[in-house]
């Protein structure tokens, strides 16, 4: 039963983020050829900017909601469930407006004078337009995850996904260039704020105000001022360790961005920033792991029971460490082939990205060990360990990108996109060992160490022989003009990536590292592939034969 409530839950958002990531991709994709690499670079330089608003905006409260949602929905609590909602409410609307004004104002401040550029005046000043219906979209999402609707989640994103690439790509056709991609996005963002409300409306607030107009014991008793400011405060104190811990989550994806966009011109901007979305598509799998684990360890907590805590806790890092890890490796593995036959132009950046893959794969492992933190009521453990790693990776991007000398003598020599590549790295190699020792401690449990190492041999062996594999005919430069022999180099490097698959799970599985839950989280899977369901079922009953 716990593997299936954490697997169901992880799987149910995996397959949303799938959808998400490919559309993200689109979208990246769309941008990247509409803009060129120097007004990708600004527009790039504008969704840090929209990311840190947002998040200020919601003040961390989304996690708080899905947390105390879980937990007193547990112990039948419906009013303190309908209070919390209308609290948070009011509070994330308030924070948006708010943070909506002071982008405004900052808007030239910040493309004059940090990254002199007067071009990113309109598209920084459009950002205004998106926080106040994201901390919606927010606030919903919150919902959503503390009532386990994962599903309410996917059509969420679906629709955030599709109306903003719609409106974005339609506004730079229509010669808006970078405005008309935030203006797109912002319009984006009011569509989903709609769609997520009224889902909210219909399947859960309707529902939730029936429960408790029939069960209310006290039918004239009223939620006092008093009491509303006592849960203001136990929403702040749990959201703003979170939000100070998301806050540096950002800063640790961004700050190689803007370090090289202080340093650099915008085109390299660009050549980083079409990087970084593909080294991060293993976060999906470890968001969406991350995102059913966090109400289920509350929930666990809340009934104190510890032996389903652990199994909890093992099943993320397990899920995470066996799909992430092969993936990283081989998106560092076939970085340039990657670039060339996705992003022609763009192959600046294939260091930056081999170096990033591995450093994502860091991240994966610390998005897991955060939300184990949060869900166990210790958000400050991350918020610590945050705070260390960004200082680390500030310092070294402020070094290693422009490089280093004294009188004109060179001590470090200029790394470019690389140097921040490499920052980034290091530090979440650190915020990885920190932040999960910190929570297994506090959590009073152990990992499953030898499972985990056949995970990192058999991902290490795949990787090994896969480098070998020749991809010269991946390069879309011998191509220029030949759509044809791009299609086919595209679905040769497909190919390449089933075979590592197969490799993969062969090891895996010779070396005993695939488990009966893996097969059962895995043949769950199967039931929502619709026409393929039939071909991962026989797999999976191929597999179950030699699970262990």
């Amino acid at each position: 039963m716990a593997d299936t409530k954490i697997a169901k839950g992880s799987i149910l958002i995996l397959l949303g983020s799938m959808i998400f990531r490919v559309g993200g991709f689109i979208y990246r994709f769309a941008m990247a050829t509409l803009l060129g690499p120097a007004g990708y670079g600004i527009f790039i330089l504008t969704l840090p900017i929209i990311a840190v608003l947002q998040l200020s905006a919601e003040g961390g409260i989304p996690p708080a909601i899905a947390k105390y949602i879980a937990q007193y929905d547990a112990v039948g609590q419906k009013d303190m469930v309908e209070q919390i909602i209308r609290t948070s409410a009011k509070l994330v609307i308030s924070l948006g407006i708010i943070l909506s004004i002071v982008i405004y104002i900052l808007a030239e401040p910040l493309a004059l004078y940090l990254f002199h550029n007067p071009e990113a005046i309109l598209p920084f000043q459009c950002v205004a337009l998106i926080t106040p219906f994201s901390v919606i979209v927010g606030e919903m999402k919150g919902v959503f995850q503390g009532y386990y609707e994962m599903n309410f989640i996917n059509v969420t994103k679906a629709v955030e996904q599709s109306s903003t690439i719609i409106f974005a790509v339609l506004l730079v056709l229509a010669n808006f260039y970078i405005a008309g991609a935030v203006i797109g996005t912002a319009i984006g963002y009011m569509i989903t704020g709609l769609a997520a409300f009224l889902i909210f409306h219909k399947y859960i607030w309707v529902k939730l105000k029936q429960h408790n107009a029939e069960g209310q014991e006290h039918p004239g008793e009223k939620f006092t001022r008093r009491k509303e400011l006592s849960l203001i405060k136990m929403l702040f104190l749990f959201s703003i360790p979170v939000y100070l811990t998301s806050l540096g989550e950002l800063f640790m994806y961004d700050i190689g961005t803007w370090i090289i966009g202080v340093f650099m011109t915008s085109e390299y901007v660009g050549f980083y920033g079409i990087g970084s979305p593909i080294a991060r598509i293993p976060l999906m799998i470890s968001m969406a792991v991350a995102t059913a684990v966090l109400p289920a360890t509350a929930a666990a907590l809340s009934t104190e029971n510890r032996h389903l805590l652990n199994t909890y806790i093992n099943q993320a890092f397990r899920y995470v460490t066996i799909l992430v890890l092969p993936m990283s490796l081989g998106i560092a593995v076939f970085a340039h082939p990657i670039l060339s036959l996705l992003f022609p132009g763009y192959e600046m950046g294939t260091g930056a990205l081999q170096i990033l893959a591995i450093g994502m794969l860091f991240f994966t492992l610390y998005t897991v060990s955060a939300s184990v933190a949060q869900g166990v009521g210790k958000p400050v453990i991350p918020m610590i360990s945050l705070a260390i790693a960004v200082a680390i990776e500030l310092g070294l991007s402020v070094v290693l990108v422009p490089g280093y000398g004294i009188n004109g003598v060179t001590l470090i020599p200029e790394y470019g996109i690389n140097g921040a590549a490499l920052a980034t790295t290091i530090a979440t190699f650190v915020l990885m060992v920190t932040v999960a020792w910190g929570t297994l401690r506090q959590a009073k449990t152990k990992l499953e160490l030898k499972n985990l190492g056949k995970i990192v041999v058999a991902s290490l062996l795949m990787a090994g022989i896969l480098y070998f594999v020749p991809t010269i005919y991946a390069y879309t430069s011998f191509y220029a003009g030949m759509p044809l022999a791009q299609v086919l180099a595209l679905i040769y490097l497909i190919l390449v990536a089933f075979v590592g698959a197969f490799l993969y799970i062969v090891i895996l599985t010779l070396i005993g590292g695939v488990k009966k839950s893996d097969v059962n989280a895995f043949l769950k899977l199967a039931r929502r592939l619709g026409p393929l369901e039939p071909l991962f079922n026989k797999l999976g009953s191929i597999l179950m034969k030699y699970a262990v």
